[in-house]
């Protein structure tokens, strides 16, 4: 495998924009069996981008830090509470702005190549994956109990796979002992997730000012 194939994955995934993808599997509709929710869930990871590219680096900086399989586990917890308090009908503040910008920030952390402890990874992916939940919630409010199982049981498995993917991925150009600082394709994705992070992240200031994105 090319050392650099995990940083032309990132940057195939990041490089559209995500108003090109809608980020409702089901076309804004609300599913209303187990199997429309199950595919909802599967699929609203993937289509939006911003949560994709998230997911991809939760799973690289997981792996870099010696946790591959347990800590992405702190970010699904978190997009499940998230997606919970939508449908409780609680808001959080400034939601596409934080995610955005929790796109760029994972970014950068794995750009930087300093390691960083597993409580302060785990906090950032806990914190970002309440917002990115929450804006999951939009595809599933006010669907019956077992649409919204199946929703919940989808995105958490496909998010997961995704992010130990990405790890495997990781861990296999360097190996397990490698140093965060000397994983190049690793330290490549998460600058064009940085990047990416920071188009959305302008994209919505300039909304928020008034300006057409």
């Amino acid at each position: 495998m090319n050392k650099f194939t995990l940083g032309g994955i990132t940057a195939a995934l990041t490089t559209f924009s995500t108003a090109a993808f809608a980020h409702h599997p089901m076309g804004g509709t609300t599913p209303a069996t187990m199997g429309d929710g199950l595919l909802s869930g599967i699929g609203h990871p993937i289509i939006g981008l911003d949560h994709l590219a998230f997911v991809v680096a939760v799973g690289v900086a997981a792996a870099l830090a010696g946790s591959r399989l347990l800590l992405p586990l702190a970010f699904i917890a978190a997009t499940v509470l998230g997606t919970v308090v939508h449908i409780m009908s609680f808001n959080l503040p400034a939601v596409e702005l934080v995610i955005a910008a929790s796109v760029a920030l994972i970014g950068v952390v794995v750009l930087s190549g300093y390691r960083v402890s597993l409580v302060a990874l785990g906090g950032l992916f806990a914190a970002a994956g309440l917002f990115h939940g929450f804006a999951y919630g939009e595809a599933i409010f006010g669907a019956e109990a077992t649409p919204l199982l199946s929703y919940l049981a989808g995105f958490g498995l496909t998010q997961y796979a995704i992010a130990v993917g990405a790890g495997t991925l990781v861990v296999s150009t360097l190996g397990k002992a490698a140093e965060w600082s000397a994983n190049m394709p690793a330290r490549i994705a998460g600058g064009v997730v940085a990047g990416a992070g920071g188009l959305l992240l302008s994209e919505h200031a300039m909304a928020a000012l008034g300006f057409a994105a």
